[in-house]
């Protein structure tokens, strides 16, 4: 893994619709002279190889959080939550809004202490972002605006040195991980043409690899993304015991017969790997909906969609092997 590649992506906001930042990084991060292009949506893809076969590969850049949706007099500001933000994560956090001009705010949901709160001892006021303005005239002063959005503070902690915690690695750990297979195909001639992309609005619909898969059409797809785990429902699959075969999901079935083949590969290759069925949807689901195979490759990430999301640093190494292999030969999951 490369730490500091991954810490830099965690760490650049970019809500469902604002992945500007982000894509921006990536493509200071790609191959020198790597050609690539930028579709009306927002969607960054680069092709190497040529080849009547082909295959891709996407991460998605977004990231849930908050949108700004209004300014009250008291200079706080009304939100709505942008993809999946669970209601427990709001009261009492730290904000980082981000205006129109890229400037980074400091903000906090704040709560109301227990000594105020009424005998059941709830809180029934709405939430708010406090930046410490006093008025809109403040908040306009500081250069913020309706439609800025916020994102939560981000800390990264390692844990045991085997596993890494902060907010988005959903799904900056993709994104790292095409970042370094491009990186490895600028010295290895893959075996077909390789599409990769770093696709927008994943959290709120898969708007991205909508356009991208109307646009781009390949042999066999694979998203990478995370696998929300250590439930009943995704039984024995967890960090630290390899990447993942996403089979199912609440809204799509992986291709059985292009599995197979991926875990005929890793066993030749001695990668360790896992498989099985969570909840959500990735960006395969419109590539599948076009009858293109698919198989989600996924790390098992606990705490998803959380401030504490965590993945294992030796399934992040070991599905860049699966992937870097799947390049290599791509003729053994294609036949």
């Amino acid at each position: 893994m490369d730490f500091d590649r991954l810490t830099d992506l965690v760490f650049v906001p970019g809500i469902s619709g604002r992945e500007e930042m982000v894509r921006q990084k990536i493509i200071e991060m790609l191959p020198g002279k790597t050609e690539y292009s930028v579709d009306g949506l927002g969607n960054l893809v680069t092709v190497v190889g040529n080849s009547d076969r082909s295959i891709g590969f996407a991460a998605h850049m977004d990231e849930i959080g908050l949108l700004v949706t209004g300014i009250a007099e008291d200079g706080t500001l009304s939100f709505r939550k942008i993809g999946g933000v669970l209601d427990e994560l709001l009261p009492g956090r730290h904000l980082d809004i981000v205006t129109s001009e890229g400037i980074v705010i400091e903000g906090v949901i704040g709560v109301v202490p227990p000594h105020l709160r009424g005998s059941d001892g709830e809180n029934k006021q709405p939430h708010s972002i406090d930046v410490g303005a006093r008025s809109p005239e403040e908040a306009h002063e500081m250069g913020i605006r309706v439609m800025d959005y916020a994102v939560f503070r981000k800390q990264v902690s390692m844990l045991k040195d085997e596993y890494m915690a902060v907010r988005a690695l959903d799904d900056r750990f993709g994104c790292s991980l095409l970042l370094d297979l491009a990186d490895f195909l600028t010295d290895n001639e893959p075996g077909c043409r390789v599409v990769l992309a770093w696709t927008v609005q994943e959290e709120i619909g898969l708007y991205g690899a909508h356009a991208l898969s109307s646009e781009r059409r390949v042999d066999a797809f694979f998203p990478i993304d995370s696998f929300g785990c250590c439930s009943r429902l995704t039984g024995p699959v967890k960090p630290g015991k390899g990447p993942v075969l996403r089979m199912s999901d609440s809204r799509s079935l992986a291709s059985y017969d292009l599995a197979q083949k991926l875990i005929k590969l890793a066993e030749r290759k001695e990668i360790p790997l896992q498989y099985g069925a969570t909840g959500g949807g990735t960006d395969g689901i419109p590539f599948a909906q076009k009858g293109i195979r698919m198989v989600p490759l996924a790390l098992a990430m606990k705490y998803l969609h959380s401030e504490t999301e965590c993945i294992s640093v030796d399934d992040y190494d070991n599905l860049l092997r699966l992937m870097q292999e799947i390049c290599k030969d791509p003729e053994g999951v294609l036949e």
